[in-house]
């Protein structure tokens, strides 16, 4: 036997990565990493590229043992994690021997949780991509999530280099967020007040919340057209359906839809997004383009070194 056998899978695990595009024409959305920066973060301390598959892990409970040596890093939600029983620090890399048992236990803070290995796992790709989507029943080993004693293969790596996350940049998730805002070009199909209401409100994400979308609930907002022609759907878009609660839709959301929406999230924004729970507070604030922009270059940037 090779690679990684999952033990117990947990819950909900799933093999992901940059996600597929280019397919939206087709009705494929795009999936992959819901929180990038922690995907990222884990690359780049296995000195992987950026786009190398990962296991993103969204409950406590995953029981994984290595029949192969390899170097393994872990990002993401503040969680016990464990090698043979020790407990062990996250946001850094660690050496993994053949027999060796890692354990993914209590969640602490945030609820994604990326784990990989270098050069990433040996599975084949689906339109360009390794990222599961549940909906389509694409990607990750049979377009699902992982189950008890699936096997994940990987090339054999010796050399370890012992990397570790500064301890500024690993992120705290609180209870409560601000999202920065690019308003849509059907912002004017909202009233002032209406818009004025949406951003001086405070929204409770609802259980209602996975890889397609994050229903909030709180003040609802009105809008002056009640249908539209469906339309493609970009990253983080704010659909305002028929109760006036918002919708947030990410990364499996659907390629095209017909609510009108007051703006769109600002992407890396959507990543700090899927790190919060249910019950937690939402409150979002406008932010213009080139403002945007700045901040995007910045965050590829910071992960270009």
């Amino acid at each position: 036997m090779r690679g990684f056998e999952l033990v117990k899978a947990g819950i909900y695990t799933t093999i992901q990565d940059k996600g597929r595009f280019s397919f939206m024409h087709l009705g494929v959305t795009n999936s992959g990493f819901m929180d990038e920066y922690s995907a990222n973060a884990c690359n780049k301390l296995l000195d992987n590229n950026l786009e190398t598959n990962l296991l993103e892990i969204l409950f406590a409970g995953v029981v994984i043992k290595s029949h192969q040596n390899t170097t393994i890093a872990i990002t993401g939600a503040k969680c016990d994690f464990y090698i043979n029983g020790v407990l062990k620090n996250c946001w850094e890399t660690h050496k993994v021997r053949v027999g060796d048992e890692l354990k993914v236990g209590k969640f602490h803070e945030g609820q994604r949780v990326y784990l990989g290995v270098k050069n990433g796992f040996n599975i084949e790709k689906e339109f360009g991509s390794n990222a599961t989507s549940m909906k389509e029943g694409f990607g990750g080993l049979d377009g699902s999530k992982l189950k008890n004693n699936d096997i994940l293969e990987f090339e054999e790596n010796l050399s370890f280099v012992k990397r570790r996350w500064k301890e500024k940049f690993i992120p705290k998730y609180e209870k409560e967020l601000t999202l920065r805002v690019l308003l849509s070009y059907q912002c004017d199909d909202f009233e002032k007040e209406q818009v004025e209401k949406f951003f001086s409100s405070v929204y409770t994400i609802t259980p209602d919340f996975n890889s397609m979308a994050c229903k909030l609930d709180g003040e609802p907002i009105e809008c002056t057209i009640s249908n539209l022609v469906s339309e493609a759907i970009a990253f983080g878009s704010i659909q305002i359906p028929k109760d006036g609660k918002p919708i947030v839709l990410l990364k499996e959301r659907q390629t095209i839809g017909g609510y009108p929406k007051i703006g769109t999230v600002l992407n890396i924004d959507c990543f700090k997004l899927a790190q919060m729970k249910p019950g937690s507070k939402i409150r979002f604030e406008k932010i213009e383009v080139k403002e945007a922009r700045e901040k995007v270059v910045d965050f590829l940037e910071a992960f270009s070194f």
